[in-house]
């Protein structure tokens, strides 16, 4: 029998296994994906939110604040990127400037440091690409950019090499409360525990509604991005959100860690829960309403588009305890945004409503550090040759678009919790990312998980399930 159990491996639920790793805790995490993060934390803004937005006094507006000061010291343990490159709060009428007015209020309410209104001549000063509607700007200094993909992995790993289980390709079909226990049927057979942890994004309201008559309702909400290459990824430097107005918050250009520049989203509350499909008419709709920000929005750069689906709650606020009528059965749902922003701090919120209820030992073994997969491409001439003298397969180029080599696609592949597919490969090292969405380096990694997971090529898929990129051969002499 397990002490705890979480239900979710996203950034939520990994950054809540790592602080139970702290722990002398027989913790084990489900997720019914063959892989961490493969609901909302793999499509979304990729923002590290300044936390002027929230409602004072929600959990929301507490931890945005305190999540956004861990990520600094969190990205040196864990070893993925940030970058703490602002933001501006747009306003286009000076009527409305009452409104950012009362915005940087709200954030001072918040917590939020050394914000400042700036005027037209003193924002364009530090955007110059900036429309001619622009006519003031609220900088938030303390704004970020990262990766959620590589913050749910460094997470996981870190949680994983510090003594968590994880179970993947495990889906939860349901929980019963026992007298001093839970019991959960899985599609892999029945687990118990003495403690569940609702960490399943747009399905939470399933989990709590198992075991608690205080009903948890989840909507969908989908949001629609347009990704650019990254030769128009200067267009913004900072995180440029719009003053939200009567006609809504409007949406978002900003650069990515990765050099890339990304739009959107839109919001459209949805009921189907798997629904991942983009309209032309959003993604129109989302660079129509760009142009509002910068002076350009270059359409043919944009290499890709896509879509994430937010798990909005029935209460306007995260949904974060103990559930009154299910004791030891704890939520942490309806998870949106700024969902990655706060995933730090509802890790250390979570684990301490489970050190005090059961009181285990320190984990004198917990190490917080994790090395990630070293960047080829980030990397001086010098320390490419050093890096190939000691292992050629950092001289094999697979992806070209964005200088991935063999050995990092072999060492996303080996290491703790490593890659099974396509889409895992992607996540972590970028293979197929760029200009050119893996048209040329799909065939050279398909061969590369081949020969490391010992498969055929019929075998391997883009993202699990039955994503298959091939059929035919039964056995490698026929392939």
């Amino acid at each position: 029998m397990y002490d705890v159990i979480i239900v979710g491996a996203g950034v939520t639920g990994c950054a809540i296994a790592r602080e139970l790793s702290r722990y002398k805790l027989n913790t084990c995490v489900l997720e019914k994906c063959n892989d961490v993060g493969m609901g909302t934390s793999k499509a979304n803004s990729a923002i590290v939110h300044a936390g002027e937005d929230p409602i004072p006094g929600t959990l929301k507006a507490k931890l945005n604040v305190k999540g956004n000061a861990m990520y600094e010291e969190l990205s040196k343990e864990l070893d993925f990127n940030f970058k703490r490159n602002g933001s501006f709060v747009l306003c286009f009428d000076e009527k409305d400037m009452g409104n950012l007015i009362k915005l940087k209020e709200q954030g001072e309410k918040n917590g939020v440091p050394n914000m400042k209104i700036l005027n037209r001549q003193q924002a364009l000063e530090m955007e110059p690409n900036l429309s001619e509607f622009v006519v003031a700007a609220l900088y938030l200094p303390t704004g970020g950019i990262t990766c959620p993909f590589e913050v749910t992995v460094a997470f996981a790993e870190n949680a994983y090499t510090n003594g968590v289980e994880f179970k993947l390709n495990t889906e939860v079909k349901n929980i019963t409360k026992l007298k001093d226990r839970y019991l959960l049927e899985t599609n892999n057979g029945e687990l118990e525990c003495k403690m569940v942890i609702n960490a399943a994004g747009l399905f939470a309201d399933d989990l709590n509604n198992m075991v608690s008559k205080n009903k948890i309702k989840i909507t969908p909400r989908k949001g629609e991005y347009c990704l650019f290459d990254k030769v128009v990824g200067n267009l913004a430097t900072r995180t440029l959100f719009q003053l939200p107005t009567a006609l809504g918050k409007g949406v978002l250009v900003t650069p990515t860690v990765d050099g890339n520049l990304l739009i959107g989203p839109d919001a459209e509350d949805i009921e189907d829960k798997n629904d991942l499909t983009t309209k032309q008419e959003a993604l129109d709709y989302i660079l129509d309403r760009a142009k509002i920000s910068v002076n350009e929005v270059p359409r043919g750069q944009i290499i890709t588009s896509f879509c994430g689906l937010r798990a909005r709650g029935n209460t306007g606020d995260f949904i974060i305890g103990e559930a009154e009528d299910a004791e030891n059965f704890i939520n942490a749902a309806a998870i949106e945004s700024p969902g990655l922003s706060s995933a730090p701090a509802i890790g250390e919120m979570v684990g301490k409503i489970v050190v005090d209820k059961l009181s285990p030992e320190k984990n004198e073994n917990f190490n917080p550090v994790r090395k990630g997969i070293k960047k080829f491409a980030n990397l001086s001439n010098e320390e490419r040759k050093k890096l190939i003298k000691e292992n050629p397969s950092y001289g094999k180029i697979i992806c070209r678009c964005e200088t991935v080599t063999e050995a990092e696609i072999v060492d996303a592949i080996r290491r703790p919790l490593g890659a099974r597919d396509l889409d895992g490969i992607k996540r972590r090292v970028r293979a197929g990312a760029g200009r050119c969405q893996a048209g040329f380096c799909t065939s050279r990694v398909v061969d590369i998980l081949c020969r490391e997971l010992d498969k055929i090529p019929n075998e391997i898929t883009k993202f699990g399930s039955e994503s298959n990129l091939l059929i035919g051969g039964k056995n490698k002499e026929n392939i």
